[in-house]
């Protein structure tokens, strides 16, 4: 890559005894390229430096990279601005140079690759420049589109979108066939980076990538052969990203695959590598029974009225608390337990609608675990998912798809069971079980087989289950991420999954208590 840079003051060019100074360091009897990206100051500055070497005997040559693809066709003699499709021909001139290329053909080189990248940038933030503070001119919501690296204001502002939408409007306007901003068209080659402006994590940036490679190979029928995600030309600390898009030909690889010693370039070893392959859709799955797919009925009896009920209730009431919920769990975990199980209940709202068989109670609890496992991941999907599959298996024991209130209570105690085999808790660690042991003892032992109703039994188990839930204050933790976290944080709150595992229960009980007294 190169063998020097040089830097000016915080979003200005460098002066020109400091480029003289580097010119003079480093360059040998080859020569110097010098690359500039295209802004006044930075081709005035270079380029009295390099006319100042030349007299001084060094052999010089200078390329001009203007990647822009934001701004119209060039008007005048300002032309496009140089992004970050820079750093792809600091790569192709450097592994030229390093083959031992002349200085005139380095610079043909630098100067070809330079017409075949171009680049678009959005922001989500404007930087802070040191000791000021930050503009306030991009306003909540907002985006902008097309900026340079200097913290100057994109070629415009719109709403927040997804980042589906704001990569098919970059990929569009970089690939115009209007505005011909690079050469490329379907049926070439070529490579892509996403470059993060300096506040963007990886993660993201990754996010962008995902998006961007099956839309270039689908949409734009173009062959992508490299792919490069990192913070390359940063502009601070701005949130967002650039993508540039470069035809590549066998030549360009070679050159952006020659090992080079930089310690941020992503790819640093020789070797072919495999062509990105176009992505298959896997096609949607779901739990069958007896190998059929499961439908809504399309008339519910009363057990499936009531069951429905009880289920969006259940689900409503733990979309509710997601706020709540995130707030303890960023005292006592990862911060995202409200999230997770919002995932979970509005899965099942939206597949109660199509694939729940409501009238057969085990196969709808089967369903609501395949509904949070698909869409809560980590452990919580899990959890949920082993403590339907075991009532759903208590609940297939009954010849007869209508459940009584025993059979219930005892796919409760065999949920718990089964969560507690495999996730090694039990009553007193500081875990949703905290909730459902208390409910299901009530239920048990004191409740139904006391010979209480049904209705009183579940809705005072529900708050056994609250009670349990509040209690988890008091606890050490001795299971999951809380197990980590000092005693004197885990007493300022209560256990996050205990208390949504309470509001669903107490929720679906004074649902099915209101169901039945009003039929």
């Amino acid at each position: 890559m190169l063998t020097a840079a040089i830097c000016g003051d915080v979003f200005t060019s460098p002066p020109v005894d400091s480029i003289l100074a580097g010119i003079r360091a480093v360059t040998g009897p080859m020569g110097c390229l010098l690359i500039v990206m295209n802004y006044t100051g930075d081709r005035f500055n270079f380029g009295l430096a390099a006319e100042q070497a030349k007299s001084e005997g060094y052999k010089i040559e200078m390329v001009i990279v203007g990647d822009d693809c934001a701004l119209p066709p060039r008007r005048g003699i300002v032309g496009r601005r140089g992004l970050a499709g820079t750093i792809l021909v600091h790569k192709v001139a450097g592994a030229a140079a390093a083959g031992g290329l002349s200085l005139a053909d380095v610079a043909a080189e630098a100067k070809r690759a330079s017409e075949m990248v171009g680049t678009m940038g959005v922001a989500l933030s404007v930087c802070t420049l040191p000791g000021q503070v930050t503009s306030d001119r991009l306003g909540p919501g907002k985006i902008e589109l097309g900026l340079g690296i200097h913290g100057e204001p994109g070629a415009a502002v719109a709403d927040l979108q997804p980042v589906d939408v704001v990569v098919t409007h970059v990929l569009n306007q970089i690939l115009s066939s209007e505005t011909q901003y690079v050469p490329i068209t379907r049926g070439c080659r070529v490579v892509l980076m996403i470059n993060g402006l300096g506040g963007t994590p990886i993660m993201e940036l990754m996010i962008a990538s995902g998006k961007a490679v099956p839309k270039l190979q689908l949409e734009h029928g173009l062959a992508v052969d490299r792919v490069y995600t990192g913070s390359f030309m940063t502009s601070l600390d701005m949130a967002g990203f650039s993508m540039s898009i470069m035809k590549a030909d066998k030549k360009i690889l070679q050159h952006l695959d020659a090992p080079t010693k930089a310690p941020y370039w992503p790819v640093g070893v020789d070797g072919d590598r495999p062509p990105a392959k176009i992505p298959v859709p896997i096609p949607p799955s779901r739990l069958t029974k007896s190998d059929e797919v499961l439908s809504r009925p399309q008339e519910l009896n009363r057990q499936g009225f009531i069951l429905e009920a009880a289920i969006e209730a259940a689900a409503n009431a733990v979309i509710s608390l997601r706020d709540n919920l995130n707030g303890w769990d960023s005292k006592v975990g990862d911060g995202d337990c409200g999230s997770t199980m919002f995932r979970g209940a509005t899965a099942i709202l939206e597949d109660m609608k199509k694939y729940y068989p409501l009238n057969d109670a085990a196969e709808t609890v089967n369903e609501i675990g395949s509904s949070m496992r698909k869409v809560m991941g980590g452990t919580s999907g899990i959890i949920y998912d082993i403590f339907c599959k075991a009532a759903y298996t208590k609940l297939k024991e009954s010849s007869s798809s209508l459940m009584t209130a025993k059979q219930w209570a005892d796919a409760l105690e065999a949920s718990i069971a089964a969560v507690s085999k495999y996730g090694g808790a039990s009553a007193g660690y500081r875990t949703l079980l905290d909730a459902l042991i208390p409910a299901s003892k009530v239920l048990q032992e004191q409740r139904l087989n006391a010979g209480d109703d049904s209705i009183t039994a579940f809705v005072l188990s529900s708050e056994a289950a609250q009670n349990g839930a509040e209690s988890t204050i008091h606890m050490q933790a001795q299971a999951g991420r809380s197990s980590y976290v000092p005693v004197e944080i885990l007493a300022s709150v209560p256990d996050p999954g205990a208390m949504a595992a309470a509001a669903w229960y107490r929720a679906a009980a004074l649902a099915v208590k209101q169901k039945l007294q009003a039929s």
